[in-house]
C-alpha cells in the first residue's frame, strides 16, 4: 500500500494487493478524483479513517447491450408508477444513499461527510451525475456516479420502495446505450447487479475502455 503525498499522482494499479487496495492518503479534490476514476481507481473508506484508494481485479462492469430486465420489472415499468429524471437533485440523492447505508449498517457508512461534499462539488463541475426516481412527487430511489464521457462509474444507489433503485439503474443504462457509452463501472461483484447483467472482467481489459 502506497502513501500519497500532496502531489497529484497515483501508483500503477497493478501494484494493488489482492483486495484491490492500492494507496492511502491524499485528498478528495475534483482534480484528484477525476484522475483516480480515469485511472481505474476509486476511494472507499469509513468515517474517521484516512482516505483509502482501491483498484480491484477483476472489475465488475455492465455493457449496456447486455442489460437484463426481468419479466417482473418489465411489468413494473409498464405500470408507469414511477417518474425518472436525470441530474435534477444530486445532493438529495447522495444524502439518501448515505442515510440508507447508515441505517442498514447500524451507524456506519462509507459515504463520509468529506466524500459527500466532494461529490456534490464534482456535480457542480458537471462530472458527477445522478438519476432520480419519483413516486407521487416523492423521491423514492436513485443513484449517482462519475461520468467520464464513454464510461459511467456508478458509486451508490438507494431505494425507499420496492424496485426504485432497479428502475434508476435500468433507465440509466438505456440512456447510456443510446448515447453510445462503452460500459457502466460497478466496481465490485454483487448479486443484485449480476442479476441485471453485470459481469466481472479483468482489470487490464477495464482500463482499455477508460483510455
Amino acid at each position: 500500500m502506497y502513501l500519497l503525498s500532496k502531489d497529484l499522482v497515483f501508483p500503477p494499479v497493478h501494484l494493488a494487493n489482492e483486495d484491490g487496495l492500492l494507496a492511502i492518503g491524499g485528498d478528495l479534490t475534483a482534480k484528484r478524483l477525476l484522475l483516480a476514476y480515469k485511472s481505474g481507481i476509486f476511494p472507499w473508506y469509513n468515517q474517521g479513517e484516512p482516505i483509502i484508494w482501491y483498484s480491484p481485479d477483476p472489475r465488475m462492469v455492465l455493457f449496456p447491450y447486455k442489460l437484463k430486465i426481468s419479466k417482473s420489472m418489465k411489468q413494473v415499468i409498464r405500470k408507469n408508477e414511477f417518474k425518472v429524471t436525470y441530474n435534477q437533485n444530486f445532493s438529495k440523492v447522495i444524502s439518501s444513499c448515505k442515510d440508507i447505508y447508515r441505517v442498514s449498517d447500524q451507524g456506519q457508512t462509507w459515504i463520509t461527510n468529506e466524500m459527500q461534499e466532494a461529490y456534490i462539488n464534482m456535480n457542480k463541475l458537471g462530472i458527477a451525475k445522478s438519476v432520480e426516481v419519483w413516486k407521487n412527487n416523492e423521491l423514492v430511489g436513485g443513484l449517482y456516479g462519475v461520468d467520464l464521457g464513454t464510461v459511467f462509474c456508478g458509486e451508490s444507489m438507494f431505494s425507499k420502495v420496492s424496485n426504485a433503485s432497479k428502475m434508476a439503474f435500468i433507465f440509466l443504462v438505456q440512456k447510456l446505450k443510446k448515447e453510445n457509452y462503452c460500459l457502466i463501472d460497478c466496481q465490485v461483484y454483487n448479486n443484485h447487479l449480476a442479476s441485471l447483467g453485470a459481469e466481472e472482467i479483468p482489470r487490464k481489459e477495464f482500463l482499455t475502455y477508460l483510455k
